[in-house]
Order: C-alpha cells, then sequence, then structure tokens
C-alpha cells in the first residue's frame, strides 16, 4: 500500500515540476510569484535537520557497541565504510568540478528562495569554539548543524560505554528516529507543491537555461554513480573474491527492482541479509555489516551531497574554493551518516551541510526540489550495491563467505527458497562451508 502512495507521489512531483517550467516559460512574472512555494517546502525540511542528524548519528555510533562484540568483523566494516565514503565523496567532487551544471545560471537573489546572509570569515579558533553550544538543548534551537553533530557524537558514544545500561535509551532513540522519520515522510507530500513554486520561479527568471542544467545535474548524477559502481565497487569485488559484480546484482534482482520502485534501500534490508546468507556470507557478517551499513556506508548519499552543494553554489553564482570544498566534504563525511531512512533525509542533510558551512546557499536547496526524485532512486541503488558488495568483501578477509557455495548459488545450482526467505535451498552433500563459524554468528 505505501509503495502505491509512493509512486503517486513521485507522479505528482513529475507534473509539478512539469507545470512548474510551462508556467516559467509562459508566465514569468506570475512563475516568480510562486517562489514562496519552494520557500516554504525548504524550510519545513529545514525545521528536521535538526532531528534527523542528531537521531540519526546517536543510533549509528551507539549501536557500533554491539559491532564490536565480535571484533575484527566490525573493526573491519568500519575501516571499509570510511574509505568507500571518503571515495565516493571525492568521485561527486570531481564530477561536480569537472561539469559544472549550475554554471551559467547565475541566479539574482529573486531568482531562488531568498538566501541566509553570509557569515563573515571566521578564523580556525573562533570556528572550533562555535562547535560547542551554550546548552544542549540550544544547538537545536539556534539551528546550529555542527553544534547539533557535536551533541549527538557524545550522546552516542555515551550510550557506548554504558554497555547493556545504554540498552533502553538507544532503543527509544530508535523510536524517536522512527517519529522524525515519519514526519519529515509526512513533509515530503509537500513537495509538489515546493517542486512548482521553486521550478517556477527559476524557469521564469532564467528561461530554458534551467531546465537544461537540471537535467544536466540528474545525468550528471547518475554517470557518477554508475562510474563508482563499475570501477571502484566492481573492480574491488572481482579482485578479493572473484565473484563479478554484473552475477551479484542478477542475483539481487528482485531486491534492486525493490529498491528503485520505493526510492528507500531500507526497503530490501531484510532480504538482502536472507540472501546474502544463502550466498555463502556468514550470519555474523551479514547480521553486522549490512545494518551497520545502512548507516555508515551511504555511497549514493555521499555522491549526491556534494554534487548537489557544487551545483546549487554554481547555480548562484558563488565560489566554492578547494579548501572550502574539502572542509565541507568531511563535515558530509559525518552528516550523511544521519541521512539512511526515507525519501527526503538526504534533502535535509544537504541543506545542513550548507547552512552550518555557508548559509548563504542553504535556501538554494528549493533549486533541487523538483528533480530530487530523480536522483533519489540512483542513491538508493547506489547504497544498495554498495553494501552488498561490502558485506561479500568483509566476508571474505574474516573467512566468512564461502567461495565454492558463492559459485553454486550464482550459476543457478542453488535457487534461493523465496517463500521461506531465510531457508536456504541446498542440494544434498552440499556444504555452505562455515557451519563452523555457526557457534560464533550467535554472538549478541
Amino acid at each position: 500500500m505505501s509503495r502505491d502512495r509512493t509512486r503517486h507521489l513521485y507522479a505528482a512531483v513529475l507534473l509539478a515540476t512539469a507545470a512548474g517550467a510551462v508556467v516559467g516559460l509562459v508566465a514569468p512574472e506570475t512563475a516568480r510569484a510562486l517562489a514562496p512555494l519552494g520557500t516554504a517546502f525548504v524550510a519545513l525540511v529545514k525545521m528536521m535537520i535538526g532531528p534527523v542528524v542528531f537521531l540519526g548519528v546517536v543510533l549509528g555510533v551507539g549501536s557500533v557497541a554491539g559491532t564490536a562484540r565480535v571484533g575484527r568483523i566490525g573493526g573491519l566494516a568500519l575501516a571499509y565504510f570510511l574509505v568507500m565514503s571518503v571515495v565516493a565523496l571525492a568521485f561527486g567532487l570531481a564530477a561536480g568540478n569537472l561539469v559544472n551544471p549550475g554554471r551559467g545560471l547565475r541566479l539574482a537573489g529573486g531568482a531562488h528562495p531568498a538566501a541566509v546572509p553570509a557569515t563573515e570569515a571566521e578564523d580556525l579558533t573562533t570556528f572550533l569554539l562555535g562547535i560547542i553550544p551554550d546548552t544542549p538543548v540550544s544547538a537545536f534551537t539556534e539551528g546550529r548543524v555542527l553544534q547539533v553533530l557535536l551533541v549527538a557524537l557524545l550522546t552516542g558514544f555515551a550510550l557506548q560505554a554504558m554497555g547493556e545500561r545504554g540498552a533502553a535509551p538507544l532503543a527509544a532513540a530508535g523510536h524517536l528516529h522512527a517519529l522524525v522519520l515519519r514526519v519529515l515522510s509526512m513533509i515530503m507530500w509537500a513537495a509538489p507543491a515546493g517542486a512548482l513554486g521553486a521550478t517556477a520561479a527559476v524557469v521564469g527568471a532564467t528561461g530554458v537555461a534551467a531546465l537544461g542544467s537540471l537535467a544536466a545535474v540528474v545525468a550528471c548524477f547518475y554517470a557518477t554513480c554508475l562510474l563508482f559502481v563499475l570501477a571502484v565497487l566492481g573492480p574491488l569485488l572481482w579482485l578479493v573474491t572473484r565473484v563479478g559484480l554484473l552475477s551479484l546484482l542478477r542475483y539481487l534482482g528482485g531486491e534492486l527492482l525493490l529498491v528503485l520502485s520505493t526510492s528507500s534501500s531500507e526497503t530490501a534490508l531484510p532480504r538482502l541479509i536472507a540472501k546474502l546468507e544463502h550466498l555463502g556470507v556468514s550470519r555474523a557478517v551479514a547480521g553486522v555489516t549490512v545494518p551497520t551499513g545502512y548507516s555508515f556506508n551511504l555511497d549514493g548519499t555521499a555522491v549526491y551531497l556534494t554534487m548537489a552543494t557544487l551545483f546549487v553554489a554554481g547555480a548562484t553564482g558563488v565560489s566554492l574554493p578547494p579548501g572550502e570544498q574539502v572542509s565541507l566534504l568531511v563535515f558530509m563525511l559525518v552528516a550523511s551518516k544521519g541521512a539512511a531512512g526515507v525519501t527526503g533525509a538526504g534533502l535535509a542533510t544537504l541543506a545542513g551541510g550548507l547552512r552550518s558551512h555557508r548559509p548563504d546557499l542553504a535556501d538554494g536547496v528549493g533549486l533541487l526540489v523538483g528533480v530530487d526524485r530523480f536522483m533519489s532512486e540512483a542513491r538508493a541503488l547506489t547504497n544498495f550495491t554498495g553494501n552488498a558488495v561490502a558485506a561479500v568483501l568483509v566476508g571474505a578477509w574474516t573467512g566468512g563467505f564461502d567461495r565454492a557455495r558463492a559459485a553454486l548459488v550464482l550459476s543457478g545450482g542453488a535457487p534461493f527458497d523465496e517463500a521461506g526467505d531465510r531457508a536456504p535451498v541446498r542440494p544434498e552433500g552440499v556444504s555452505t562451508g562455515h557451519e563452523a563459524l555457526e557457534r560464533d554468528d550467535r554472538v549478541g
């Protein structure tokens, strides 16, 4: 049922974007008057930045306490996630600087939602001291995302240190996170109005140039995600495991279609774990790597955050020097850990990153409202693929992956039991190759 509603929202955003483009071309003055619709939608999304980042990071950091119990599986997985996040962010920065799809729009103040005045440059000491809030609550009330991030990290590490006593607060944070994401889902139903207003205002001010730039950023994003998957994940998977990426994706075809239809990789999480276990990944590796990866290994989101930032900067005629791009990359590396969940969380994280580093660009997020739904599908598919590959790699590095079993499954010799999901169909006499790990797999 929810999948049908998601498709309705998707169609509504597409129609609203098309209508906004038509109004912008036919009646520019009327189109510019619709800008407040885009402004209001961005304001609603920005309202959720603090809770989304805080609860997402708290849950991500707090859950590492459970990961630590399986020793080097968790440590190796986290190290891999960090490296892949940096690579993905670098891919986004390289593509954004090379193509720069927002170049040439040069939107004036009235062409997009009114921008927040830029803050004056601060020295390093002032900047670092500014990360510390007056109170934990003021980090939220003042809208300082870096302060929220600091409070979230401290809270997450404190829950880790509490051990079993931290289980109840962590569970409560999980419930609050679900509530916040539900509110964000409700806000996303205002996306058609936001897309209509933002697209109409931009097209009304710049004409067909805006449509070309929006199409260019979507095409560039898809191409960058595809290049990352084929040039980084594919060769790495083959070198370590001798498993072909296309074979793995063919095996996970049903889950990929589910992710595509919902624009969320989380919808396929239980099935991904089950199919990885059937493939030959040990239960400990699949049970630790995949859920942790859904918070810490968001390759598609990482590419999106950097490319979208450079698009907004180019469209508004703002220059981001290399040093500032790197500092933004470091912030996004942490902030993206709170972007998992539902469609729209990535948009909120983007707004939060811009708001903390360049407040003059934060409201420019409205430029992407009309095409964000196109990009969310590539984000989700890339995130899903990255986590599937990560589980196989970590399994191979820790002795929790059976190559013979994988070859049998990928060749069609041991089909997945669609009825039982977690009951692998094992031909008589064929072993999974890691029964000896079963006792360790019951950790936790």
